[in-house]
Parts: C-alpha cells; structure tokens; sequence
C-alpha cells in the first residue's frame, strides 16, 4: 500500500509539472510559453522545422503572438506585437545562406514593403558567422518597428509596419518559405 501511494504521488506531481511548464520542446528545442515585448504579452502560437529535401533539418521556427490565431493574413497585416524566434538546427545553415534566404522570401512576398537598404542592414545587422544553437529573434512592437537580435544581443531594428508585413510573410504568407512550417506556426 506504502508503494502505491508513493507511486501515485510521483505520477501527481509529474502531471502536475507538465501542466506548469514554462517552455515547449518543438523538435528538440526548449520555446518558451510565453514572450514579453513592450509590456505586451505573447504567448507561443506553434512552432516547427524548417527543412530542406524532405531530411536536412535547417532550423526551428515559432511564431508568438497576443492571443492564439491561425489567420495568416490576419496575423502579418496586424499592427500588434508579436515575435519569430528562429534556432538554427543545422551547420548547412550560413550567415549567406540565411541572407539568400531571406531576399528569397521578400522576392515571394506579396505584402507589405522592403527596400534594398533593409537587405543590407540585414547583412550588417548578421554579419558574424552562424554555429548551431544559434538564436534570431524578430521582434515586432507598434511604437518600436521590427528589433532583430542574434542570441539575445539586440543587432538593429527597422521602421514601419510594411516592413515588419513583407518580413513575417516570409513565413507566413502565400509563398511562405515552407509550407508546413507555415501550418505548425499557425498551430495548424
């Protein structure tokens, strides 16, 4: 009976912990639950992997935003505070290939605005090499534009909500960069 209740106990308390958790494990990274930005609370929307042939993992992406929502288009024209943190999973992922990437995605992006000088602040802003583990935060708020940080160091931001548009269509719009990250960020 003594092991019984003791067995009993542990299952409580592990099911109460993972009710408690404070960060999410999407393909073997930690997200955590929730972001602030601004005095704005975000919480984790979805999140998912980033892949190239069907078996090259690139890096995970996760999208938070103020209240649940899988509306796309809803989501990159919104004027409210949200985030993509992105980890990179995979050494095959550069400095240049991200960049490449990038222009690639604003090339396909529908929405929104960007300027040659937005790329090249890109540049500036990543210009030292990426080892995996690596974090890049983009961060939008109203008052404060579109902040880029690599592993928790502040890079530079940009201005204006066409911008922040054209960047998060990047992923979430209708050419996003791949489309099943595009559904597991919109918790689909």
């Amino acid at each position: 009976m003594r092991t019984f209740k003791l067995w009993l106990t542990v299952l409580l308390l592990f099911f109460m912990s993972r009710g408690h958790s404070q960060s999410k494990n999407i393909e073997g990274f930690d997200f955590p639950e929730k972001l602030s930005i601004g005095g704005t609370e975000l919480g984790l929307n979805g999140g998912g992997l980033r892949e190239k042939l069907g078996f090259l993992d690139l890096y995970v992406g996760a999208l938070y935003l103020p209240e649940q929502s899988s509306d796309a288009a809803e989501i990159v024209t919104s004027d409210t505070p949200m985030a993509i943190r992105i980890v990179i999973a995979s050494g095959l992922v550069t400095r240049d290939r991200f960049i490449e990437a990038l222009e690639e995605g604003f090339d396909n992006t529908s929405v929104g605005d960007y300027t040659a000088k937005d790329i090249q602040s890109f540049k500036e802003f990543l210009s030292d090499a990426f080892e995996p583990n690596d974090e890049i935060m983009l961060r939008y708020h109203p008052e404060e534009g579109t902040t880029l940080s690599k592993n928790t160091q502040v890079r530079g931001s940009f201005t204006g909500l066409a911008f922040k548009q054209a960047l998060f269509a990047i992923w979430l719009g209708d050419k996003p960069a791949q489309k099943s990250l595009r559904q597991q960020m919109l918790g689909l």
